[in-house]
Formats: structure tokens, C-alpha cells, sequence
């Protein structure tokens, strides 16, 4: 039996690397998907794929940084597939221009805490309802390895965008517990995706970053995808307010335990 059946799924940056991979995936597994992206036509390729391999699947362009536009997304999930039980915060960026504090500007610092932090707690201002209307479902927010630890490869933006992530899962799943809403954060390690290859673009950027990861390779966004399916399913129903972490090792590698 399919883990996802007769579940509806709402998967923001759907357009490419984890986010197409998860929506695949989760319409692999039975549910019905809305793919949504700022990148609209790639958005909705994903769904086309799905549709085309069997499954069910919608695309909506959407500003995650806007409340009307995530306002939106979470009433045509409803409208579309009639209620919605998993909300996927995944889209983000990773700005060329973030550095050190001296180094990254105040508006790149200010797009990024916008789509990053801002963008996952529209997301699930508008999305909790929705949950709560369909009686209870899972929440997972992107975080990412670098909220434990500093980076390698200096991005002070992205790496504060990526610890408020963490501080409101853990807010929102204490809230919501008693709720049968679960909110977790899925925090990838170093990935091979067009997001952060863009980022690393030197191969000195690359070895500075793979000589840290235990395993010595970067994950895959289908790698991720695994891990989004558990925190969506059934598979983990006692999982809320945890920060899992696909990292290849390179977090035990280098945080000592309390």
C-alpha cells in the first residue's frame, strides 16, 4: 500500500532539486501534489511528469516571501484536491552575494531572510488551518546542516535564515502536538543541486566542503526526498519538533554532544 494514499501534498520549490524529487515521489506514493514555484513553467513540468507517469498533480506560481501569494497556494490545494495534509516549506535561497557580516549586503540579507524564514512561516501561518480542517497532518520546513555549524565557505545570511527554521519548528510542533499536526525540520547536508553547485562555483569552493563530509561525497536531492517521505508519513507518527538531519555524517563529525 502506497504510505501517501488519499493524502494531499502542497511542496513549495517544486520547480527543481529537492522539491521536484519530493514531488515526485510523495505522487509515487499515492498523494495528490501542488507543486509550487516562483519559476512557474518549470513548476509545472513537475506536475506534467507526475501526471503523465499516473499521479495527480497541480502547478501554481507563487512568491513564498508574499502572504497573499501563500494565502493562495494553501486555498487551491483545498479547492483542487478538496484538503491538505502535508505542507512541504521547501523553497529557498543560497545568494551568490552572502558572505561574512562585513561582506553581505543588507538587501541580500534581507531577500534571503525573506524567502527563507519568512517565506516557511507564511507557509505554515496560512497552512496550519488547513491542516487543522482536515484533522491534523505533517509540516516539514527545509533547514539545512549549517544551522548547527558554521560554514566552511562563509554565508552568514542563509546560515541565520537557516536557525530561525529550526527555532519556529520547534515553537510550532510544541503548539500544535496536541493537534495531530507534527512539524519537523528536514535538514540537508552538502547536496549536489543546482542551488548550492552555483554557490561552490570553484573546484577549491567543492573540496573545502567535501574534505568535511564523512562519507566524501555530496547527497542527492533524491536522497532528501527519502527523508521528507518518512516526516510526511505514518511511518513517523511519533517524530515532532526534530531536526533530521541527512547530512552524510559531517554534523557528527564536528558537533560535540551537550
Amino acid at each position: 500500500m502506497s504510505s501517501l494514499k488519499d493524502r494531499v501534498a502542497l511542496i513549495t520549490g517544486a520547480a527543481g532539486g529537492i522539491g521536484r524529487e519530493t514531488a515526485l515521489l510523495f505522487a509515487e506514493q499515492g498523494a495528490q501534489v501542488l507543486c509550487v514555484d516562483i519559476q512557474i513553467e518549470a513548476a509545472e513540468k513537475t506536475a506534467e511528469d507526475i501526471n503523465e507517469a499516473g499521479g495527480t498533480a497541480a502547478a501554481l506560481r507563487a512568491d513564498i516571501s508574499v502572504a497573499a501569494d501563500c494565502e493562495q497556494m494553501v486555498a487551491e490545494a483545498e479547492r483542487q484536491f478538496g484538503k491538505l495534509n502535508v505542507m512541504f516549506n521547501n523553497a529557498g535561497i543560497m545568494h551568490s552575494d552572502d558572505g561574512t557580516s562585513q561582506d553581505t549586503s543588507e538587501a541580500t540579507w534581507d531577500l534571503t531572510m525573506n524567502i527563507n524564514l519568512k517565506g516557511v512561516f507564511l507557509g505554515c501561518k496560512y497552512g496550519i488551518p488547513a491542516l487543522q480542517r482536515a484533522g491534523g497532518g505533517s509540516i516539514i520546513n527545509t533547514a539545512s546542516f549549517v544551522a548547527h555549524l558554521g560554514a566552511a565557505t562563509p554565508q552568514v545570511a542563509y546560515t541565520a535564515s537557516k536557525g530561525g527554521v529550526l527555532a519556529l519548528t520547534r515553537e510550532l510542533a510544541v503548539i500544535h502536538a496536541r493537534e495531530n499536526i507534527r512539524v519537523n525540520a528536514l535538514c540537508p547536508g552538502p547536496l549536489r543541486t543546482e542551488l548550492l553547485m552555483k554557490f561552490l562555483d570553484t573546484e577549491e569552493k567543492k573540496q573545502r566542503r567535501l574534505v568535511h563530509i564523512p562519507m566524501g561525497r555530496f547527497g542527492e536531492a533524491k536522497e532528501m526526498a527519502q527523508a521528507a517521505l518518512f516526516l510526511a508519513s505514518d511511518a513517523s507518527s511519533y517524530v515532532t519538533g526534530s531536526e533530521f538531519l541527512v547530512d552524510g555524517g559531517i554534523t557528527a563529525a564536528y558537533v560535540t554532544p551537550e
